[in-house]
């Protein structure tokens, strides 16, 4: 009897323990989806994981970095892990894939402040702009202005300029800083006299030192969530190049750092949002969805104007009011017929390097009475493009 009990107490035991593990659960989440047997599509999504990057052969980066630094990077690889991971799912399933990216950084081809820091000569400097009468350069001219001083700009050249800033009728004296990234100039995030100023870091030098190093971050995140003008359209995933001053130690080891910045929704931080990106089961192996979603703009209207899709009378209505006319029985109508070859002749102009099967969401405006938007799906033959 005693030995029926002990057997009945362990048997209990030994069950509790099982229900209270889920071991296959465990398996079965680590495996993620399993195919149906009679071959139905899956739709699902993952997130890389290290182990998932370990299926990479030995001579991809990511392998190693655990990350992809672009998104071509990430779109020839990912069927990799996915072939190795599901090997057997049926065609037309589809996962979304969420990868690391690695945070943005800038290499500045000089930060020694001295090499970098000009103050325009009036009037000589403001005149290199051509047609320029003033002493003084708004928003767009000191841009313009940029390639006539420094004509021959190497990567990630730094120009911390100071010049008489004319904007809404008046005039000041301002310091800003112009990166040279990807082959064109752009304006950065200059750090302020009053923004130095608000952490005890003002006066004469304006400038932080290697005691600020570890809290430069969160100056730079308050400064950027107090900044109106950044706040307003600030979106996930948007990067600020934060200019500063640096004093190493002496004059000649002052620079002008740049520091790259991310917004994660809430906070800017040195760390890059991950990415995502679709992938398709076809043919018995993965590969990216590289649908683009593209809404025509302005110019497309225009460039339909010099094509021969429509009428005469359309055509013109299109590039001067930017919108096709679907009003019934109207000179500047558009027909159904025209207005997809007007559409195909965008997309051919646009995307002269499309690939066989890739798919094109145009979205347009239309006028019926009233604008509307309208949207309609193409896909590329491998020789020509095709409404869906």
């Amino acid at each position: 009897m005693k030995t029926i009990i002990y057997n009945l107490l362990l048997l209990t035991a030994i069950t509790a323990v099982f229900s209270a593990c889920h071991p296959v659960n465990k398996l079965y989440d680590a495996i993620g989806p399993v195919p149906t047997p009679n071959g139905t599509p899956q739709t699902f999504t993952l997130t890389l994981a290290a182990a998932d990057y370990n299926l990479l052969p030995s001579t991809n980066y990511a392998k190693t970095s655990l990350n992809f630094q672009t998104k071509d990077d990430a779109a020839s690889s990912i069927p990799v892990i996915l072939g190795s991971k599901y090997p057997n799912y049926a065609d037309k399933s589809s996962v979304t894939v969420t990868y690391a990216v690695p945070p943005v950084t800038v290499a500045v081809a000089d930060s020694v402040f001295k090499d970098v820091a000009y103050t325009l000569v009036d009037p000589t400097d403001y005149l290199l702009l051509p047609g320029n009468k003033y002493s003084d350069f708004s928003a767009a001219q000191i841009l313009s202005w940029l390639p006539y001083k420094y004509p021959t700009p190497v990567a990630n050249q730094l120009a911390v300029l100071t010049f008489i800033y004319y904007e809404s009728g008046a005039t000041s004296t301002v310091t800003q800083s112009f990166l040279y990234l990807n082959g064109a100039w752009k304006k950065i995030y200059t750090i302020s006299a009053a923004q130095y100023a608000s952490i005890g870091k003002g006066g004469t030098s304006n400038d932080f030192a290697a005691a600020d190093a570890a809290n430069l971050v969160a100056y730079f995140n308050t400064f950027l969530k107090a900044d109106a003008a950044v706040a307003a359209t600030a979106k996930a995933g948007d990067v600020q190049y934060i200019s500063f001053k640096y004093y190493g130690g002496s004059a000649a080891k002052t620079y002008q750092r740049v520091m790259p910045l991310t917004f994660d929704g809430t906070n800017w931080a040195t760390t890059s949002l991950p990415q995502s990106l679709t992938f398709a089961r076809t043919a018995g192996v993965w590969i990216a969805d590289n649908t683009v979603n593209y809404t025509l703009a302005a110019a497309d209207y225009t460039y339909i104007g010099t094509t021969t899709t429509g009428s005469d009378a359309a055509r013109a209505n299109v590039a001067q009011y930017g919108d096709f006319n679907l009003t019934a029985g109207a000179a500047t109508g558009w027909t159904d017929a025209d207005l997809q070859a007007a559409l195909i002749a965008v997309l051919a102009h646009k995307y002269p390097t499309a690939v066989a099967n890739q798919k094109f969401v145009v979205t347009y405006a239309a006028y019926n009475g009233s604008t509307i938007s309208v949207t309609k799906t193409f896909q590329f033959n491998g020789t020509t493009f095709v409404q869906l």
